[in-house]
């Protein structure tokens, strides 16, 4: 056999393990390898469990966003540059590239070390991308979503991802809005929807003083009237 390979050239791999193991296991391999790939100008974040990638434009506060969430105690996937793979065609899975794994820039003060200034737990090599919170400049004429009833998604290799955007004002805190969004996800993903449930609430009373009867009028009122 082993003539043989060498003639064909083709591989010949030796193992102890069991088949049904290895070829399961040799299978993930090969999709990891070959899984389709793609790059995001985005920072990624694990928030709680909540893979959360922060897109926008170049200086709207993307990496002091990040920073902000990561000295809360959250970690951090990427910085600035996300790399994303799909994984058995249903799972975004995000890193980064090895160079500036580890690595944050923030205008004003230059590169830093996220595990050296807040330690090794506030780094993890990938993260599923379950949200996308994109940054964007407040103009006075733009709307802002007010009920959270509407869904928007955001396409990443013909993957819908759900897609929030937060406009950036003086005195708002980005960092607490996005943890808020990253919370409020994972709690739809758990069946409490915070804007249906008050949505219903609301038609549930309007209903109800529809429908109240109307107080009968006495006689008394009638004669006064």
């Amino acid at each position: 056999m082993l003539e043989v390979a060498t003639a064909r050239h083709l591989p010949l791999l030796r193992t102890p393990m069991i088949t049904m193991n290895w070829v399961n296991l040799a299978t993930l391999c090969v999709d990891n390898e070959f899984a389709p790939r793609a790059t995001e100008h985005a920072t990624t974040l694990d928030l709680k469990g909540v893979g959360v990638m922060l897109r926008g434009d170049s200086g709207v506060g993307k990496s002091e966003c990040a920073l902000a969430l990561v000295e809360r105690g959250h970690s951090l996937v990427a910085d600035d540059l996300t790399v994303i793979k799909l994984l058995d065609e249903r799972e975004l899975m995000a890193t980064s590239r090895p160079l500036n794994r580890g690595y944050m820039e923030c205008r004003g003060l230059g590169i830093i070390n996220i595990a050296e200034m807040f330690g090794v737990k506030s780094l993890r090599l990938e993260k599923r991308i379950d949200l996308v919170v994109t940054l964007r400049d407040w103009t006075p004429d733009v709307l802002e979503e007010r009920t959270g009833l509407e869904e928007n998604h955001y396409e990443i290799l013909g993957q819908r991802l759900p897609h929030i955007e937060l406009y950036v004002r003086p005195g708002r805190d980005m960092a607490r809005m996005v943890e808020v969004a990253a919370l409020t996800y994972a709690l739809k993903k758990m069946g409490h929807d915070p804007a249906k449930e008050f949505n219903e609430r609301l038609i549930a009373h309007m209903s109800q003083q529809t429908a109240a009867p109307a107080k009968p009028l006495r006689l008394a009122d009638s004669r006064e009237k």
